[in-house]
């Protein structure tokens, strides 16, 4: 695990092996210090031989620990065993130092090296590496601490990615049955009040609508110009059944058209328009199409049918709520009696809601 530095990182968070080299030569001359204060006066054998003994005690020190860490990270691995983890964590430490002091003293004293074991005299030095491992642990802990924190934030975001996705998804299907449903009684009166070729035509037209439809895919924003095509094609439409009694008046700037907008709500507000409102030789519907303060605005005067066709109220909900899911802006809705208007935002990419930023658009 020293060696792998995928391993390395895949348990400890991050690649520590030069975290793990500083470590143990700062460990390796704290031990010196504090055990051979009167090293400069030892001979130059006597003294390589003490660094060596020192750094072998440093790197025995740091493995057990390290592996104990990971052994404790394995078990425990979530936040909320952190207190659990990092109390066992301490008494490993200082198991692990005083444990290791004693051994290899007893070890080396085999070898004639003039070194006794003496609790009592090592403890003051022994417990000053005990606070220098476990400060070396804190960082350790920190910085996972700091690894599993972003890991479940990030974890969090894509669950409520994959929410809002969702909910996009549903909205975006919702919006196509009731284009459909409504297309569907403006067919059923060309039928009515035309002739089969008008028919014919129209069910062509729609045609060219649905392969839109299609192409747009899963989109859930799309450019202004692309809905204006749309929304020109439907208009065109409903042009073969109300002829000149149906006026649109397009106020849209070229340097508007790059601008984003949620799929197929423009459209609806139009459909929205010519569903609820007279439209007639003697009371012409004109829907006028601007832009204001970075908003695409549909406004028509109010002509309230006194017959209203089955509505299934989908329409304007649906436009709010994937606006909502989208972007921080609002749609406005006016309704002062006489004149119904409603704002639609443009977008760009980069003014999605900052927690739903990688949603595909």
């Amino acid at each position: 695990m020293l060696v792998n530095k995928e391993k390395r990182i895949k348990y400890i968070g991050f690649d520590d092996f030069w975290f793990s080299v500083l470590g143990i030569l700062i460990l390796g001359i704290a031990s010196i210090y504090l055990f051979n204060a009167s090293i400069f006066s030892l001979s130059f054998v006597e003294a390589i031989i003490t660094i060596v003994v020192v750094l072998i005690f440093s790197i025995t020190d740091w493995i057990i620990n390290r592996a104990f860490m990971i052994f404790l990270r394995m078990k425990y691995p979530y936040l909320k065993d952190s207190v659990q983890r990092i109390l066992f964590l301490l008494l490993a430490v200082v198991f692990t130092v005083v444990s290791v002091d004693f051994i290899g003293t007893k070890f080396f004293s085999y070898f004639s090296l003039n070194v006794t074991y003496n609790f009592q005299e090592r403890a003051k030095a022994l417990l000053t590496i005990i606070f220098i491992s476990i400060m070396t642990m804190a960082i350790y802990e920190a910085i996972y601490f700091y690894v599993r924190l972003k890991k479940s934030i990030r974890e969090e975001e894509q669950s409520k990615q994959a929410i809002i996705q969702a909910q996009l998804d549903a909205l975006r299907n919702q919006a196509q049955p009731h284009f459909f449903f409504n297309t569907l009684n403006t067919l059923r009166d060309i039928i009515d009040q035309n002739s089969i070729e008008d028919a014919k035509e129209f069910v062509d037209k729609l045609s060219d609508m649905y392969r839109f439809l299609l192409e747009a895919g899963n989109a859930n924003l799309i450019t202004l110009r692309d809905e204006l095509k749309f929304s020109k094609a439907y208009i065109h439409i409903q042009s073969e059944r109300f002829g000149d009694n149906l006026k649109l008046n397009w106020n849209i700037p070229k340097a508007s058209l790059d601008a984003m907008i949620v799929p197929m709500s423009l459209q609806l507000l139009l459909e929205n328009a010519i569903k609820h409102n007279v439209i007639s030789r003697a009371k012409p519907l004109e829907i006028n199409i601007n832009i204001e303060d970075n908003c695409v605005t549909v406004d028509n005067r109010i002509q309230i049918k006194s017959t209203q066709l089955p509505s299934t109220k989908v329409g304007l909900k649906n436009i709010e709520k994937r606006y909502a899911l989208i972007t921080g802006k609002s749609v406005e809705i006016v309704n002062n009696g006489n004149h119904f208007s409603v704002s639609l935002p443009l977008l760009k990419t980069s003014e999605h809601k900052n927690s739903y930023g990688n949603i595909n658009n």
